[in-house]
């Protein structure tokens, strides 16, 4: 419990500490149906989210996020970047407009000044640091430089010869940009804004990355990836691309300037050459991407460094231009249900996206036999589930076997606990997914009692192997049995609560 509290803490506050991570969406706007500020503001809260990325100075969005303590990256976009670039008074007319107004009731901690300008707007290159220079001079006017930090966000497809990081530098045409940049981001106290995208690395490889590095999977020693200048083990993509980013600022000699990712993501949909771009391998890389960052870890070069980081992104985009990919970085859809349930177990309430209240705790298919038969006598007795629907010839006795047995279990506590991810881990052999798994006449629970509590108390125990089982009332075991389970009791509810 103390973990969950420390961790939800973590999610929800940057204020006590500056260099506690966290993380963000971006909130795209290309939907045929976009939803109301206010809805969007409600989902935010819903979803706990405390750091939003506009793609740029909504109004509506601006005025419904005051109040609400929900820091703010207003952005300017690229459309508007040559205008702002290369007159003064445009920018100051900009952050008057746009910041000003709404500061400090909207809490705006930062403004992006264009995206991926480098690689999509090449020919604003030559403004850009101009414009950035011209927005910080109007928030100097206002006596909010010190609150709101200004920066641009790079690609990290500018960094060449990315992998060994240690010896990764940016493309040398751009040094013209990037040297008064990072000059202006290391005077101003300001961060590096960088879009990664581990997928689109991936796809690029032929091969070279596997899809298990690509989404934070665990790895053999043998299979991570070695820098052969530092002997450091990289265990996953996005890790491997901020190092790079660190040592190509490094080659230009700049090494105190933070890195905040400002895109990254997995799509959940593809077209038929995109066969990786599926709804199982976008939710295991966000949710290990939330996992990872919240942890604190930081990188192999800078360890406990936080690489706080934007998901990309609230919706799914149906209006975007491209392939079907582009439409299906959402983590939910333009009416607020989830594209799908992040596996958030022990990262606290941050981004539990359940919306739709339809919801199960489920067995692992590829659990261990052993762990699944120790979590389901554990939920029987001391988790307080009545298994007795289990019992042969009741509803539930079909099929009889532990996985659908430790299902039932599994859910039956996840709902009678109201639903938190934690109440769905049981030491790591349960997941939660929105496919309800009852079956015949099995109906599985789906709620609380009225009052919210436990509404059934007894404890029964179940007792069974791995290729079936049968439920028998704790009660009615004698002697030595009862002892034995009693022990087994004992030690499985140190491992589990």
């Amino acid at each position: 419990m103390a973990l969950l509290i420390l961790l939800l803490l973590l999610a929800v506050s940057q204020t006590t500490a500056g260099e506690d991570p966290y993380i963000g969406v971006n909130i795209g706007t290309d939907l045929s149906d976009m939803p109301h500020p206010t809805q969007v503001v409600a989902l935010l809260k819903a979803q706990r989210i405390q750091h939003v990325r506009l793609y740029n100075a909504d109004q509506g969005m601006l005025v419904a996020l005051a109040k609400t303590g929900i820091r703010v990256m207003v952005s300017i976009p690229n459309e508007e970047l040559l205008g702002i670039g290369q007159s003064n008074s445009t920018a100051a007319n900009w952050v008057s407009r746009n910041i000003v107004a709404h500061y400090p009731a909207t809490n705006i901690t930062s403004i992006s000044v264009g995206s991926d300008v480098l690689t999509t707007l090449p020919n604003a290159g030559p403004v850009l640091v101009n414009a950035i220079k011209f927005v910080h001079s109007a928030l100097v006017v206002s006596h909010l430089d010190k609150q709101i930090k200004v920066s641009s966000p790079i690609s990290s497809s500018i960094i060449l010869d990315s992998f060994p990081p240690s010896q990764a530098f940016f493309n040398r045409s751009w040094n013209p940009v990037l040297v008064p940049l990072l000059n202006f981001l290391q005077s101003t106290d300001s961060f590096l804004m960088l879009n990664a995208y581990p997928y689109y690395d991936y796809r690029q490889s032929n091969g070279a990355i596997s899809l298990d590095y690509a989404l934070f999977k665990p790895l053999a020693p043998n299979k991570e990836a070695v820098d052969a200048n530092t002997l450091v083990h990289y265990t996953n993509v996005f890790d491997a691309i901020v190092d790079a980013t660190y040592s190509a600022m490094a080659f230009l000699n700049f090494t105190n300037i933070p890195v905040i990712v400002t895109e990254t993501g997995w799509p959940s949909k593809g077209d038929s050459n995109e066969p990786d771009a599926t709804l199982e391998n976008a939710n295991t890389y966000n949710s290990n991407l939330i996992r990872h960052v919240m942890n604190k870890t930081g990188t192999p070069k800078n360890p406990g460094v936080a690489v706080s980081t934007y998901i990309y992104e609230l919706y799914n985009e149906d209006m975007k231009p491209g392939p079907l990919s582009e439409k299906h970085w959402g983590l939910f859809e333009a009416n607020g249900d989830p594209v799908y349930i992040l596996r958030l177990t022990g990262s606290g309430s941050l981004l539990s996206n359940d919306t739709t209240n339809q919801t199960y705790c489920t067995a692992k298919d590829d659990a261990d036999p052993k762990m699944l038969q120790a979590a389901l006598d554990w939920a029987c007795g001391p988790g307080k589930v009545d298994c007795s629907p289990l019992l042969q010839g009741k509803p539930c006795y079909e099929p009889d076997n532990v996985i659908a047995h430790a299902t039932y279990a599994f859910n039956t506590y996840y709902h009678r606990m109201g639903k938190t991810s934690d109440a769905c881990d049981f030491n790591g052999v349960a997941d939660i997914t929105t496919t309800d798994p009852s079956h015949g006449s099995c109906r599985l629970p789906e709620s609380l009692g009225r009052d919210g509590t436990m509404a059934n108390i007894t404890a029964p125990l179940m007792n069974s192997t791995s290729s079936g089982s049968s439920a028998r009332s704790f009660y009615g075991m004698g002697g030595f049995t009862g002892i034995l389970v009693l022990i087994k009791v004992m030690l499985w509810t140190v491992i589990f609560l």
